[in-house]
């Protein structure tokens, strides 16, 4: 996996040391991850692959349930954040992306928050179904959610219903808020602001996300081999939310190695 790979699909929320320090601090309910932790449990699932990890949250919950679990990561700040964090020593970190993995067969592969939305060219997204499809074993299952468009939540990104102003400890005083600054058809670009009352330091992060649709993102799986086995709610935002489960069809040889 090479930094330069990384470096070109990574945001500066998530690539620049500063701003990858401030992420748990500045989002600590991280509830969203119960129904995950739930579906490794509801699947026996001994082996997660977890793309997208960012600082390894979800990551290192797995781990200290004896799971063993792989999180990769575009965003070599945020990887070295998981990795720094207590326990980080009992999960196996890789910068880079579901396009180029090592040869694993995983029970469980998955990609909380916003990460399906962040892989937003067409050819990228097929290409990671790809892969991680050749990482799971057969039978393994991968989890995903997905933002409903004809929900529109992007209408309520602006300054000032995000505006924050938030006490991080070892840092001060911070003030952060989100602006859409693009719609183009499924393609939504917003920018980050946070202001560093220490030093006064502006740093922006700009960023798009895909929406698509339910019936498009089904078509995508079955044209890339998996079967589509439940499309659920997000129990924490009813009614905003796809939660995809899809499965690698059972007698299919995958690549052989650990998870």
């Amino acid at each position: 996996m090479t930094d330069d790979s990384a470096r070109a699909t990574v945001d500066e929320a998530y690539g620049n040391p500063r701003l990858a320090a401030l992420y748990d601090p500045l989002d600590p309910d991280r509830s969203d991850l119960d129904v995950y932790l739930r579906m490794a449990e509801e699947f026996g699932a001994r082996s997660v692959l977890d793309i997208g990890c960012g600082t390894g949250v979800f990551a290192l919950l797995l781990a200290a349930r004896g799971i063993d679990v792989v999180g990769v990561d575009p965003a070599r700040a945020s990887v070295d954040v998981a990795r720094a964090k207590p326990g980080g020593e009992r999960v196996r970190w890789l910068c880079g992306d579901a396009t180029e993995l090592p040869p694993l067969r995983v029970d469980l592969a998955t990609m909380t928050a916003n990460v399906a939305q962040h892989i937003v060219d067409p050819d990228a997204w097929r290409a990671s179904l790809r892969g991680v499809r050749e990482a799971l074993r057969p039978g393994g299952r991968l989890v995903f959610e997905t933002r409903d468009p004809a929900r529109r939540a992007w209408e309520g990104w602006n300054r000032e219903a995000t505006h924050a102003m938030t006490e991080v400890p070892g840092v001060g005083a911070l003030e952060n808020w989100i602006e859409v600054t693009g719609v183009d058809g499924p393609l939504v670009t917003f920018r980050w602001t946070c202001v560093f009352a220490a030093d006064g330091q502006v740093l922006t992060s700009d960023s798009t996300l895909r929406f698509r649709e339910r019936a498009e993102i089904e078509a995508d799986l079955a044209a890339q081999g998996y079967v589509v086995d439940d499309v659920r709610d997000a129990p924490d935002r009813p009614g905003r939310e796809f939660v995809f489960v899809a499965r690698r069809p059972e007698g299919e040889r995958g690549r052989e190695g650990q998870g």
